[in-house]
């Protein structure tokens, strides 16, 4: 049994024309690279035009794994944001009280589970506080996504859960109210639908989530992570294109 995150997303199979992917980490710790951001935050898109050139990143997918969360709390100032998602600003809240703080903002970005500054320069694929490692393959075939992990350092995975996003790029917004009124904003790996399931020994199935059709995109990809249940922090990631 598998959770959709979010009212608008509907449980659907992937249709059978879905090509065939498999994504898989190495042993080191991979981290997953979330930027937490609103379209009615103007301090937000210089992060966002930094995470839209980590397309070109050589590490990209190998080395981390990038997404970026759409938050609710902007929402007030005029512009609804149609990427946010009560559930992507419940999982900052998550972060936060895993900090022993309450607070939020944007851009805020978070790496393998830990606060970190976009603007720092440092390396993006380093090993994170929380990582565990271990190979994690997720490999999508005939409209099923199956997921296998092999931790590092547990003797097994019973009690873990793996997480899905669906990602978008190529994506262009005329922002007319809030604090972004007469801009137009350029997104990459905006995450389009999360869903989650348990792994039973280290293995799972489920079914990719089906994007609102308002939701467009111009290129997708997959991010796929482990972590404990009820924990944000992942403790392995994977992910790539679709197209």
């Amino acid at each position: 049994m598998f959770l959709l995150l979010g009212a608008t997303l509907a449980t659907a199979a992937a249709t059978a024309a879905e090509p065939s992917h498999t994504w898989r980490s190495g042993p080191d710790p991979v981290p997953l690279l979330e930027l937490f951001t609103s379209e009615g935050c103007s301090s937000c898109p210089p992060a966002e035009a930094w995470l839209a050139g980590l397309r070109h990143d050589p590490g990209l997918w190998r080395d981390f794994v990038p997404l970026a969360w759409h938050v609710t709390y902007w929402d007030r100032l005029g512009w609804p944001d149609r990427f946010a998602n009560p559930a992507y600003t419940k999982r900052q809240y998550s972060y936060a009280a895993a900090w022993g703080s309450g607070r939020v903002y944007t851009p805020g970005v978070v790496r393998g589970g830990t606060e970190w500054s976009w603007r720092s320069g440092r390396a993006l694929g380093a090993s994170a506080a929380g990582a565990r490692g271990g190979e994690l393959i997720a490999e999508l075939r005939d409209g099923a996504l199956r997921v296998a992990y092999a931790p590092l350092g547990e003797p097994d995975a019973k009690d873990l859960e793996v997480h899905v996003a669906l990602l978008g790029g190529a994506i262009v917004s005329d922002v007319r109210r809030g604090e972004n009124r007469g801009r137009r904003l350029q997104h990459e790996f905006v995450v389009l639908a999360w869903t989650r399931a348990s792994l039973r020994d280290g293995r799972g199935e489920m079914t990719l989530p089906e994007v609102p059709t308002d939701l467009k995109a111009g290129r997708r990809a997959v991010a796929v992570w482990v972590s404990r249940p009820g924990e944000p922090t992942p403790l392995q990631a994977t992910g790539g294109w679709l197209e």
